[in-house]
């Protein structure tokens, strides 16, 4: 298995270069306020996996998938007062015989996408459980200018928060912590609305539907800024939830510190109690190690209320559909409450940094160090090297004993191609 899954990924890597995606710059106006644009982007990623010895978990404990996602996007503004986006992706997922879930935190979810209206996201082709041939428009979405207001409607990405690992306030389509590929988040369907009311403090306002009104989330977020330290205040309504947060970042020693806390009123009885309010925080920073900004250490300490308490008995609580539909929203990142990071980073003028990180939990003290490289060949090409070394209480008798001790170990390349 392991010989035909490294022969694999040698030939894939023969062939990638003769892939490589086109991109137009259809027409612009002198003063740059009108354009046509047509971009495109090819990414092959390849992962090998060696999973816990756990056959209930794992029934093979090497494992290999392979990920090509082919995206286009279409950029129109005719007029200074409207631009318009359209984002659409190809995607072809082809992973080996009862690899289980070995690897699937590393890679884009497979899982729906939360506040959508209609999905637009389809199987073109389907093999067994191995194969999978989709096709999805990810962005869709309009935005009008007019004075100091921006409206901005249809589907589009939206990140909040200063985390750089976690989030608190990142409650729309957050990325899973050790998700390798973060170029493009997951388009939600949305109305946003973004005014300035002084020239320091704006005001957001959000829509960001769902199928059904009870299942949509409704928020205003207010930011602004006092000296080197700037701020937000937001409060709205998710589903059944209500909400209030802040967060902050600000210099000082010569680091950067950031901190985000949102307070969640619950009640759907999804595991959390009735009538519960539940807290998630973020506290965290980064320093240059030296005046060239070559060396950057951050670390990270995340809470989330709406983790397990007793993560052996995770696999009992998630089968409340409930906390399950929380999980798969993204509620929480984490399946526990707590949990740390530290990166070291190091840049070679930009062209080929290199990056340790190291994503653990406190609790249980198990966790995922990842030393990666990036290498840009051109403004076009880009090749990712991670590796993925978990530590940590394996799973027994198919039950998960820490928080990332069931994290296969393994090996990533990700081949990117632009214009």
């Amino acid at each position: 298995m392991r010989h035909r899954i490294i022969g694999s990924l040698v030939a894939l890597l023969l062939l990638v270069p003769w892939q490589v995606a086109q991109a137009i710059e259809l027409w612009s106006s002198k003063s740059g306020d009108r354009y046509y644009i047509f971009d495109a982007a090819l990414k092959w990623t390849s992962l090998v996996s060696h999973a816990p010895k756990d056959l209930l978990l794992f029934p093979e404990r090497w494992s290999g998938t392979t990920l090509w996602r082919g995206r286009m996007t279409v950029g129109a503004q005719p007029v200074p007062w409207i631009n318009f986006r359209l984002a659409y992706e190809q995607r072809t997922r082809n992973v080996s015989q009862q690899s289980g879930s070995a690897g699937s935190g590393f890679l884009l979810p497979t899982t729906r996408a939360p506040y959508r209206i209609s999905q637009l996201d389809a199987k073109l082709a389907e093999v067994g459980n191995t194969f999978s041939y989709r096709h999805e428009v990810d962005r869709a979405f309009a935005a009008f200018h007019s004075g100091d207001l921006e409206l901005t409607v249809g589907r589009q990405p939206i990140g909040w928060g200063r985390g750089l690992f976690f989030g608190a306030v990142d409650i729309f389509a957050p990325f899973s912590p050790l998700e390798s590929d973060r170029e493009w988040r997951r388009g939600v369907d949305a109305v946003r609305s973004s005014l300035p009311l002084s020239d320091l403090i704006s005001l957001e306002t959000l829509a960001v539907m769902d199928k059904s009104l009870e299942s949509s989330a409704f928020a205003a977020r207010l930011q602004g800024y006092v000296g080197d330290i700037d701020g937000e205040v937001m409060i709205g309504k998710r589903a059944d939830d209500y909400f209030s947060a802040v967060t902050t970042s600000l210099p000082m020693l010569g680091a950067e510190l950031h901190g985000e806390v949102a307070l969640f009123r619950t009640a759907d009885g999804a595991g959390l109690g009735r009538n519960d309010t539940v807290i998630k925080g973020v506290v965290g920073g980064s320093y240059g190690l030296n005046a060239s900004g070559q060396f950057l250490i951050a670390a990270e300490y995340h809470y989330s209320g709406f983790g397990v308490n007793d993560i052996t008995q995770a696999q009992f609580q998630l089968q409340n559909p409930r906390l399950q539909a929380r999980f798969e929203r993204g509620d929480s990142q984490i399946l526990g409450r707590h949990a740390a990071a530290f990166q070291l980073s190091y840049g070679v003028g930009g062209a080929a940094p290199l990056g340790l990180s190291w994503i653990f939990s406190p609790e249980d003290r198990s966790g995922v160090i990842t030393p990666s490289t990036r290498w840009l060949f051109s403004d076009n090409v880009t090749l990712i090297g991670q590796l993925y070394v978990a530590h940590g209480s394996h799973p027994v008798n198919g039950r998960i004993t820490s928080e990332y001790g069931a994290t296969p170990t393994g090996g990533l390349i990700q081949i990117s191609f632009y214009y």
